[in-house]
């Protein structure tokens, strides 16, 4: 973590508010947040990632967050890390490439925060799947967590619910 900037990650499966909530929780704290990049390279590339693409996907999502701290006040939330892409590897591909496996086995977050997937399953073109890939990618992240011993905290319920909790963990806005 740089300097008294707290990094916050926010994991969930496909279409659990993960967005959503970075993006309000920056708001409520006065900060910054780092969208996805996954989100960016299926947009501008008009696909989802090939295998080969996960390592420098999760690299442009560590720099992005790199390039952020250094805007960010007491909180960076980051929506997604490392863990994810490597998650969605073993989802897709029953692997993690050795560099991402490196990139992921650090994940310095001083919170993890995980989104439950209990709003409507919403498809959003080429990156989402289904309903059953959510549930499943939603297991293995806890699983994937509890095996590391990252506490989290889950996230659940409506929007202002998940920010009740939030400041529940973090403390007041200033």
């Amino acid at each position: 973590m740089s300097g008294a900037v707290a990094r916050v990650a926010v994991l969930g499966a496909e279409s659990s508010g993960k967005s959503t909530l970075c993006e309000a929780l920056a708001r409520h704290y006065g900060t910054v947040w780092v969208p996805e990049y996954l989100r960016e390279f299926v947009d501008t590339r008009g696909r989802v990632p090939f295998e080969s693409d996960q390592y420098p996907i999760a690299c442009t999502q560590r720099a992005r967050e790199n390039e952020a701290a250094g805007r960010a006040q007491r909180f960076l939330f980051c929506d997604t890390s490392p863990l994810m892409t490597a998650l969605y590897s073993r989802q897709y591909w029953n692997r993690v490439d050795p560099q991402l496996a490196r990139l992921d086995s650090s994940h310095d977050y001083a919170w993890t925060l995980v989104t439950a997937p209990d709003s409507p399953w919403e498809p959003d073109g080429l990156q989402r799947e289904s309903e059953e890939v959510r549930q499943k990618v939603h297991r293995m992240l806890l699983e994937t967590l509890d095996a590391r011993a990252i506490p989290y905290v889950l996230l659940e319920g409506s929007l202002p619910q998940r920010l009740r909790q939030v400041e529940l963990l973090l403390g007041p806005a200033r």
